[in-house]
Parts: C-alpha cells; structure tokens; sequence
C-alpha cells in the first residue's frame, strides 16, 4: 500500500506560489488549499452589502475590503480571504505588504456547500483569536438566512437568526444596518444547484 506524505509549505513558499497562481488557495499551518469557485449569487451578495456598507461609511472612519485582500491570522498560521471585512480605522498591514492585514472588526461570509461547516467551526474559531475581531456574519446564498455572531465579552459570543425578507440586520459593533430584502437583492435561489454542482470544490471532506 502506497503511502502519499502530506507536502508542508512555509508562509512564504505559500505568498511565493500565491502570487504566480491562477486561482486563489487559502494557507492554513503549512497547508495550501484552492478555494471554491465563487457563484452568481455568492458574489451578488458580497456585491449588494459591500455597495451598501461602503456607501454608509463615506463620511465615516470604516474601511471595507472584498474577498481580493488577504487576511493572515498570527496564532493559527492562517492566511485566508474573507468575503467581506470591515475595518475601524486604518488598515495594520503585515509585513508592510498592502494587500495582507491584521486588523479587521467584522467579518463576513457567504456560505456554500462545500465550505459552510469549515466557516462556522475552524475558520470562527481561527478569527476569534484577532484581538480586534468582533462580529461574525453568516450569509446563506441558497435561502434567505443569516447568522449574526457578536463577542459581548471575554470568551462570550451571542447568535441572532434572522430568515425573514422584511426583517433587517443592525450590525451591533459599528453603524450599519440593512434589509434582507436589499441584502438578497437579485439573488436567484433557483441558480443554486446548478451553480454549486459546477463551481465548487469539495476541500475539507
């Protein structure tokens, strides 16, 4: 029986291979793993709340970042690409590299299939070791349904549920609220199989 070893890499054999790559991977203790395929109505909703979320903040002092800038988490040896992060102040950068910080506040994911376990267990359980991480939102694409985690003290975290078009999300740590109408807006539920089956890519089974 032939035994395959796992190869390891170090931070910066990953941000080596990262910059040449076609494709996004995430890197996790030495581990490199290609990220899912993004779908339509995955990147919809990262596109209706980021519009919303960056119009909000113009005059205020928020930053907002998209899944293009990598997130590098010191105590689990991570580096990931959340889909959306929110920023008090100005950005910390790691290594002065401008397109790797440290310091987001609010971090935000659209679930998939193939990913949704790994982002309410390990990758939750990875962000809550920023210091400056505060609040955790779960976006479903394949009904209407999100999760809102929000830190109200050391090792303490409270979920809200939210599943019902009318309703609305008020974010507890920064101004910011929006509709699930408008957060869900030209999200097509039907798309999701399809899209799932072609795009996305089994990584943690």
């Amino acid at each position: 029986m032939q035994i395959t070893q796992q190869r390891y890499y170090t931070p910066e054999e990953y941000l080596e291979l990262e910059e040449a790559a076609d494709y996004k991977s995430e890197y996790i203790d030495g581990r490199i793993i290609p990220m899912a395929g993004g779908t339509v109505n995955h990147n919809q909703i990262a596109l209706n709340l980021s519009a919303e979320l960056n119009f909000a903040f113009k005059k205020q002092n928020y930053r907002v970042f998209m899944g293009d800038v990598r997130l590098w988490i010191l105590q689990k040896r991570t580096y990931t690409y959340p889909d959306v992060m929110i920023l008090a102040g100005e950005p910390e950068f790691f290594n002065n590299r401008k397109d790797i910080i440290l310091n987001p506040q609010i971090i935000v994911e659209v679930l998939s299939k193939s990913t949704k376990g790994h982002d309410r267990q390990d990758k939750f359980e990875a962000y809550r070791t920023i210091s400056t991480f505060q609040e955790y939102l779960l976006i479903d694409q394949t009904r209407i349904r999100v999760e809102q985690f929000s830190k109200t003290g050391k090792k303490q975290w409270t979920l809200r549920e939210y599943d019902e078009e009318d309703e609305a999300i008020a974010l507890t740590t920064v101004p910011f609220e929006i509709s699930l109408q408008d957060l869900y807006n030209k999200v097509n539920f039907e798309l999701v199989e399809s899209e799932e089956e072609s795009a996305d890519v089994e990584r943690f089974g």
